[in-house]
């Protein structure tokens, strides 16, 4: 089975760190793009961040650049966002997608369920 699993949310102060994991299971990440992407209360998705794990390319929306980090552990099959001097604006459910050059947004792609970010001031 093809899935697309999300760890690691939680509530954290202003200020804090949480890192989110994106578990691929039943096909492997090696040649794909892996997006993030949250989606607060009444606001659109946002994509957050990206990566080729072909060359290890990455982008980031501007409001989280210096602060959020993408990763990956091919061994581990899985796509890390480190977030750091998280703010209330954060808070969102976050979830990950994967595709061909895609970086998650193609309409084929594996997404997984999301996990909730929550930032107290």
């Amino acid at each position: 089975e093809v899935r697309l699993e999300e760890f690691g949310g939680g509530l954290v102060q202003a200020g804090g760190s949480l890192r989110l994991s994106c578990v691929a299971s039943g096909f492997t990440l090696h040649e794909y793009t892996v997006g993030w992407f949250r989606q607060a209360p009444g606001k659109e998705r946002e994509g957050v961040s990206c990566i080729s794990l072909s060359d290890g390319s990455t982008t980031y929306v501007d409001r989280v650049k210096g602060r959020f980090a993408i990763s990956s552990d091919s061994a581990k099959n899985t796509v890390y966002l480190q977030m750091n001097s998280l703010k209330p604006e954060d808070t969102a459910v976050y979830s990950c997608a994967a595709g061909f050059q895609t970086c998650g947004l193609g309409p084929n792609d594996y997404r997984g369920q999301g996990t909730q970010v929550t930032v107290s001031s």
